[in-house]
Order: structure tokens, then C-alpha cells, then sequence
């Protein structure tokens, strides 16, 4: 035989220098979840080992993601009172923009302090817009509502806005609204391809949704591979300085597609329930806990993703150093 592909794989030493890809902390980005009027942490059930954190506890888990190594963290408001329009989202006393200046003052120089752009968390109907007199998101108006947050987070301190609503013409409307303002410098991603996916459940119990009904008339089809590519270069062409895959795993032909053609950097999301899928399978014994989370975000990246939100970010980042 000429061909014997064994050869480079007969040791550890040997499998790790002809390695393809790997993981690095800085490709990696923590979701974190701050609720407001805690006095601790709360834990969320459906995700072990992950709670909602009061602004005590958001300070020793930014200075942990700090000390491993990660890149950055994407900060959610979990708020006390919600009403049609988001209002909370706006405010800058509110549970989001709080945390973000917490954050900025902790951790702004050693990690990039990311928040959520999306009204889904503070809307009393559950959705990521504000509605029509018929029930059904207005986008345009919903346009409106995220130029606002935009110039209030980006004046809170964060240093990457995450726009996460789906909303035909977001990109565009946030970044005028950011440079009408004179926050040129701050950076958009785009959450471009956002499938309707049934592995958010998980995440609905994190923010303590309200949402009744689905978003499936913004969120993607996900049967639809073509229509995420079209999103994605949509984002760009309207001023994304990063775009976002979400969910990560079922969606990786999408994320290489992206990781192919985009001149941009390419993000994907590790989203709740795949998150959840892991920790369930590892408690029961079915799988080995430390390795399924490796070979999963490892899978992410060679795909083709510069970076990975993933809740194990900072325990990942700890385990490769």
C-alpha cells in the first residue's frame, strides 16, 4: 500500500501537530443572562450549570471569562415589567443598559462587552417588534424602537451591538442611527441567518419570555438554504461588520455557505437547546460530557465560524488552556 493514512494519526503528539482546526478562548463568546432585582443567581432549569445572574454575580462571572481568555461576552436583560412597545429596552436605568455599564467598567478592556439589540426580552407580548392594531410585527415601526436602543446602548458602553430581531432593514436603520449620533466607531453584527428553530425552548425559560404564538413571519424557514445566503449578503451590503448563523448545529451547510463568500467575519450561535441536548445526554451517563462539548463547537468551527457564542465559553476556554 502507498496510501496509509494511519501514519499521522498513531499518536497524540502526532494527531495534534496535523491538526486541521482548532479552538482558541478568543474565538469564543459568552451569552449571559442579567435579571433584574436579583440579590443572587437563579438558576434556569432546562439549562444546568447556567442562571440568571444579578449584577453582583455578572461582575465574578466577567472577571472568570476575563481570566480564561474569551473574547467577549452577549449580555440579555431579564427586566421586572414589560409592556407593548419594549419601553424597558429604551431606558437607561433598565436591567440591560445597567448591566452593560457594569460590565464596561469590569471587563471593557480585556473582553468586548456585546449586547442583544432586539425588544423580545421587554415586549409584554413576547415578540421581537411592536405590533400592528392586527397583532402582526410591524417592521418599519419595529425599525424605529431599534434605532432607539442602538444610540442607548451604544452610550452604555457596549462595543457590539447584536442585532438579533430579523427585521427586513435592520442593519441599515441601526447603523444611521449610530453614526446620526456620533457612535461611528461602534460596530453592528448581524444576526443575518436566524432560523425559526425549536432549539430555542431553553432560552424562552432564560429571558422568562412572553411570547404566545411563533416569529416564523421574520425568522427563517429551515428548509431554506438559499434564503439565509441572501440574508447574510443583505447584512452586508447594509453595513454589518460581522454576520451571525443561529442555531449553529443544524444550520452548519448555512455557516459554510457564509464562511465561503462573505468578506466579513462569520459567527455562529451554539443557542439553548443544543446547550441543553449535551448536559441532558452527559447527566444520564449516555455521553462523555467533556468531549461531546468539545467536538461540538469544534464541528462549529470548522465550518467555518470565527467565532462561537457558546454557554460553555469561559469552562471551554479553561479546559484549552
Amino acid at each position: 500500500m502507498i496510501d496509509r493514512p494511519r501514519r499521522l494519526r498513531a499518536t497524540p503528539a502526532m494527531r495534534r501537530l496535523v491538526s486541521e482546526t482548532r479552538v482558541h478562548p478568543a474565538e469564543l463568546v459568552l451569552p449571559v443572562f442579567v435579571r433584574e432585582g436579583a440579590t443572587e443567581p437563579v438558576p434556569i432549569s432546562s439549562m444546568p450549570g447556567v442562571v440568571q445572574h444579578s449584577l453582583d454575580s455578572l461582575r465574578a462571572a466577567l472577571v472568570a471569562a476575563a481570566e480564561a481568555g474569551i473574547g467577549g461576552v452577549m449580555l440579555f436583560g431579564v427586566p421586572e415589567h414589560k409592556d407593548a412597545i419594549g419601553s424597558g429596552a429604551t431606558d437607561p436605568s433598565s436591567i440591560l443598559n445597567v448591566a452593560t455599564r457594569v460590565a464596561a467598567e469590569e471587563v471593557g478592556g480585556a473582553l468586548v462587552v456585546q449586547t442583544d439589540l432586539c425588544l423580545d426580552e421587554f415586549t409584554d407580548h413576547g415578540h421581537c417588534g411592536v405590533l400592528d392594531p392586527l397583532g402582526r410585527v410591524d417592521n418599519d415601526a419595529t425599525l424605529d424602537r431599534y434605532r432607539e436602543m442602538a444610540v442607548v446602548q451604544a452610550a452604555s458602553g457596549s462595543q457590539l451591538l447584536g442585532l438579533s430581531g430579523m427585521m427586513d432593514g435592520q442593519v441599515a436603520a441601526v447603523r444611521e442611527a449610530l453614526d446620526d449620533a456620533g457612535f461611528t466607531d461602534t460596530p453592528i453584527l448581524g444576526y443575518a441567518a436566524k432560523y425559526a428553530s425549536a432549539f430555542y425552548g431553553p432560552f424562552r425559560e432564560a429571558v422568562q419570555s412572553s411570547l404566545v404564538g411563533d416569529r416564523r413571519t421574520y425568522q427563517l424557514d429551515p428548509a431554506n438554504r438559499r434564503e439565509g445566503a441572501r440574508e447574510i449578503d443583505l447584512d452586508v451590503a447594509e453595513g454589518a461588520d460581522i454576520v451571525m448563523v443561529k442555531p449553529a448545529m443544524s444550520y452548519l451547510d448555512v455557516l459554510a455557505d457564509a464562511a465561503a463568500s462573505s468578506p466579513v467575519p462569520v459567527w455562529a450561535y451554539q443557542v439553548s437547546g443544543e446547550y441543553a441536548m449535551i448536559e441532558a445526554a452527559a447527566a444520564h451517563g449516555w455521553i462523555d460530557r467533556r468531549r461531546a462539548v468539545l467536538e461540538s463547537v469544534l464541528g462549529i468551527r470548522r465550518a467555518g465560524a470565527d467565532a462561537v457564542l457558546t454557554y460553555w465559553a469561559t469552562e471551554l476556554a479553561e479546559w484549552l488552556r
